[in-house]
């Protein structure tokens, strides 16, 4: 629960719908009136429930748990607005997690920055077992970003993006390049 309302009152008062023999018992009224208040708010809340998971619409104390049923970070010292547009554009980038046009756009929407993304990975079949892989033998994902200034950007940031990005287990390694 989220919290108290002070002053909510329920839609579906329990002391209405007790049997016609505590009608009129006050012990009983009094009972399900302490009860209507504290359910009150759920009952609100669940009344709700779309709203909440919805990053336009949804509470601000909500878009931090929202984010992580996509498995995104969020930056609570951003505005509420950043954090909504985010999270609205994290479910579009989940669908293609784990791809260089999807680490391009996420390394885009979060940083602001453009990216040159080298891939070494590659696919093939042979019928001589023990025969060579195609690719580059590091395996190792290179990301090359170009800024202004090289010194005013956080590479751990970068880094925890494209980590982000990947699929488990992708090695990857960031480059900042200056103009």
């Amino acid at each position: 629960m989220r919290g108290t309302a002070t002053g909510l009152q329920s839609p579906h008062p329990l002391g209405d719908q007790l049997p016609a023999l505590f009608l009129a018992d006050a012990f009983a009224q009094q009972l399900c009136a302490g009860l209507d208040e504290v359910l009150a708010p759920i009952l609100a809340t669940l009344d709700c429930w779309p709203a909440y998971l919805d990053p336009s619409t949804a509470p601000e104390d909500m878009l931090g748990w929202l984010a992580g049923w996509l498995g995104l970070t969020l930056d609570e010292n951003e505005p509420a607005a950043r954090r909504r547009e985010l999270l609205a554009y994290g479910v579009d980038l989940l669908a293609r997690r784990g791809t260089v046009s999807g680490l391009r756009d996420a390394l885009r929407a979060y940083l602001a920055v453009e990216a040159d993304i080298s891939e070494p990975g590659g696919t093939g079949w042979s019928m001589i077992p023990g025969s060579p892989l195609p690719g580059l033998a590091t395996g190792e994902l290179l990301v090359r970003v170009t800024v202004d200034d090289p010194a005013s950007m956080d590479v751990r940031r970068i880094d925890a993006v494209v980590a982000a990005a990947l699929p488990a287990g992708v090695r990857h390694r960031v480059e900042l390049i200056g103009r």
